[in-house]
């Protein structure tokens, strides 16, 4: 890494030696403007729109636009009278708790290397920084304007945050604050649920950016000359529920799924219905309304075989007397014989 900036960090009457380095880069895959026939790179120069001639960066200055057509050109000589006292210093305004600090005010983050000999006094702002469980408030210059800034721990090395100052935090303004909603308690009770069911460490190594990974894997392919592979298409979202809390509850019986945990189900096999069921109960009951016609006219047909088949019993039923009447004569043949004995 390369130093961007030099200076000390104020502590009381302790000064401190720094170096200044950018903690973080962006992946972010970058491409230029070129001629689609010949790769030729597009340029764009700078010039006039009064004169039409290209002015080159020395001939530039900064103009603030009043309005009405009008604008005050500010030079490099109006700019270096302003107060920049803390130039090259990060001045240590207060500590307070991390706590207290909103996430939306950070920028951009900053790693500090101890210079020279400021290695004792940098561990020993380190460690009572970890010690008392606080973060600086700071004021520091950087690329000739002051920002506000805290210096906090992260894995042994302060770490300066420079911030928004809260005039430049918007205020939301959306329609439906000022709308009477209420949520009933079962949702609320449930949404809570589905919290502690996917609630767990935040490891952000777990991440990764899918789409750039993509990206990268077509530029590859290009390079290579091979037959670029479409990727894999994404899951398609599960259909809405028919409402929130069987959402609600799919959302819970998932997340236990996804980590392992085994659905509650009551004794003997019985008891209530598990989240999937109660979601997918609607989903039941429109296909069985898609399937009733069908089912009607199945029936019917049914009842113009039974109908049909009405006469044929009819005529066995006429024939079966007939075969009986053997029986009746072998009793007959009985009766008579003790009369010939006789």
């Amino acid at each position: 890494m390369r130093a961007i900036w030099k200076g000390a960090v104020s502590f009381g009457l302790v000064s401190i030696g720094v170096k200044l380095y950018s903690a973080t880069e962006e992946k972010d895959i970058r491409f230029h403007q070129v001629h689609r026939e010949d790769g030729g790179r597009i340029r764009y120069k700078r010039t006039c729109s009064v004169c039409g001639e290209e002015v080159t960066y020395d001939d530039i200055a900064k103009g603030y636009d009043i309005g009405g057509g009008e604008m005050v050109i500010l030079t490099d000589e109006d700019f270096a009278d302003l107060p920049l006292t803390s130039s090259r210093a990060i001045d240590v305004l207060e500590f307070v708790p991390a706590e207290q600090v909103d996430p939306i005010l950070y920028n951009k983050a900053y790693f500090l290397e101890p210079e020279g000999a400021a290695t004792k006094p940098y561990v020993l702002l380190r460690d009572a920084l970890i010690d008392s469980e606080r973060v600086a408030i700071v004021k520091v210059a950087l690329r000739q304007r002051e920002q506000l800034a805290t210096l906090r721990v992260r894995e042994g090395v302060l770490l300066l945050n420079t911030m928004l100052w809260p005039d430049e935090i918007r205020t939301p303004d959306f329609g439906f604050l000022d709308e009477d909603l209420k949520v009933r308690p079962p949702e609320l009770a449930m949404a809570s649920s589905l919290i502690d069911s996917m609630t767990g460490e935040f490891e952000p190594d777990v991440f990764t950016d899918d789409y750039r990974a993509a990206l990268q894997e077509v530029i590859d392919a290009k390079v290579e000359g091979r037959e670029v592979v479409q990727p894999e298409e994404v899951e398609e979202a599960p259909a809405a529920a028919v409402d929130l809390m069987a959402a609600l509850k799919a959302s819970v019986e998932r997340a236990k799924t996804a980590r392992g945990e085994q659905p509650a189900r009551g004794s003997g096999g019985g008891g209530e219905p598990t989240p999937i069921s109660s979601a997918r109960s609607a989903q039941k009951a429109a296909e069985k309304k898609a399937a009733k016609a069908p089912a009607k006219k199945t029936t019917a047909k049914k009842t113009a075989e039974k109908k049909t088949a009405e006469p044929a019993k009819k005529t066995a039923a006429k024939k079966t007397p007939a075969k009986k009447a053997e029986p009746a004569k072998k009793t007959t043949a009985r009766k008579t014989a003790p009369r010939k004995s006789a």
